[in-house]
């Protein structure tokens, strides 16, 4: 099958949106796909340079949102590259530019267009005029007009099914969780990244690995480390990544008592992610704006233990304290982390987390997207058998 996915997002930029686009063409390929990524220029990428099966096309910084990234041009051309290619299904990752220029194009091609709905945009409006112009009712109306003439979404959650299913969305809607490349997350040796970060082999690390954006209110997090400590007088926190609160968040824990029991790596290879996953006793996030959260699915394959902030999606991802537990206040925030860290060796079920890794495995994900797209395939053609052509 020759795939044509189409997104604004694409690596070098970071975030779960291009790691799970990574994960899905590793595994649409792995299967004997051809798989080519339609996506926007990048700064940090040299025009001249060559990406396998990449084609990018000219761009400008997103509204607000300045290291994202909107296709200013290449309707025709991409149609163009995709004739050529002759392309069987495309899968938009975006709904915005190349998401829409990604429906053009399987329109005039007449194949299926299947879309992931990564993004709770209400949790984003902030971004745009600081929520003064767009609202809900916006994102409901762009959902609705993006989701029409689609031949199916996958939803990467039961919470964005919800979600679509709320607004009115009719397409047929199908959940699959972006899966993790379980060999990765072998356990490493990580006494050496330990020991760059100035931490003893039996410091607890608190782990906060994510975008440092607002909505993912890692400024709770830091604010319930008072308490901690005075429970785990030697316990660290590290925030991993980069975003437009680190200089508030940097700023936030320099004014406490306790900056030292903070730091912050700044933006880290994506290729040596799991190896914070596996250095760190607990992965602690504070947000409240996911639509799968990626990064607690990578935890888990880690084998780290997760407190998380509750919601649909994260109370039943987490089933059982050997895989997390989530929380609705503070105080429930710092007893469970507290807890994780002071026994770190109880409440294992070794066989609950061998299934939990089965359903969240990367060749999983891969083998439902696939046949997500052979049955679209099978209704696009069944949809389209009766259409009268006025060709002649």
């Amino acid at each position: 099958m020759n795939i044509g996915i189409f997104t604004d997002t694409y690596f070098p930029q970071v975030s779960g949106v291009a790691t799970s686009i990574k994960t899905l063409r590793d595994q649409l390929e792995k299967q004997g796909n051809q798989v080519y990524i339609f996506t926007t220029t990048d700064p940090k990428v040299e025009k001249n340079v060559y990406e396998r099966n990449v084609f990018r096309f000219s761009s400008i910084p997103f509204v607000s949102f300045t290291e994202r990234r909107i296709a200013v041009r290449g309707l025709f051309q991409a149609y163009q590259i995709a004739k050529e290619l002759n392309l069987d299904v495309i899968h938009t990752q975006t709904e915005f530019s190349m998401g829409w220029i990604g429906k053009f194009v399987a329109r005039n091609l007449e194949i299926p267009c299947l879309h992931t709905y990564h993004t709770m945009y209400e949790d984003y409006l902030h971004y745009v005029a600081n929520g003064k112009i767009l609202k809900p009712v916006h994102v409901k109306q762009a959902t609705l007009a993006f989701c029409y003439h689609l031949t199916g979404v996958v939803a990467p959650s039961d919470r964005v099914l919800t979600t679509l299913t709320d607004y009115g969305v009719k397409t047929p809607i199908r959940v699959i969780p972006t899966g993790v490349n379980l060999h990765q997350y072998e356990r490493p040796d990580t006494a050496h990244l330990r020991q760059q970060l100035g931490y003893a082999p039996d410091t607890p690390v608190i782990l906060s690995l994510s975008r440092l954006a607002y909505e993912k209110n890692i400024k709770a997090s830091i604010s319930a480390m008072a308490r901690i400590l005075e429970q785990v007088p030697n316990a660290q926190l590290l925030i991993v990544g980069d975003g437009p609160a680190k200089e508030d968040l940097e700023a936030q824990a320099q004014a406490t008592p306790y900056s030292d029991h903070i730091k912050f790596t700044g933006e880290v290879n994506n290729d040596d992610v799991f190896r914070y996953y596996h250095m760190a006793n607990v992965f602690l996030s504070s947000s409240d704006s996911e639509s799968q959260g990626l990064t607690y699915i990578e935890a888990m394959a880690a084998g780290t233990k997760i407190v998380v902030m509750t919601s649909p999606y994260t109370d039943e991802l987490l089933s059982s304290r050997t895989l997390g537990v989530t929380f609705s206040t503070e105080d429930k925030m710092v007893t469970n982390v507290v807890d994780y860290l002071l026994h770190r060796d109880e409440e294992q079920d070794p066989d609950l987390l061998a299934r939990k890794l089965s359903e969240i495995s990367a060749d999983t994900f891969g083998q439902h997207v696939i046949s997500f797209y052979q049955d679209a395939q099978a209704s696009y053609e069944e949809s389209h058998e009766d259409t009268p052509d006025f060709s002649d």
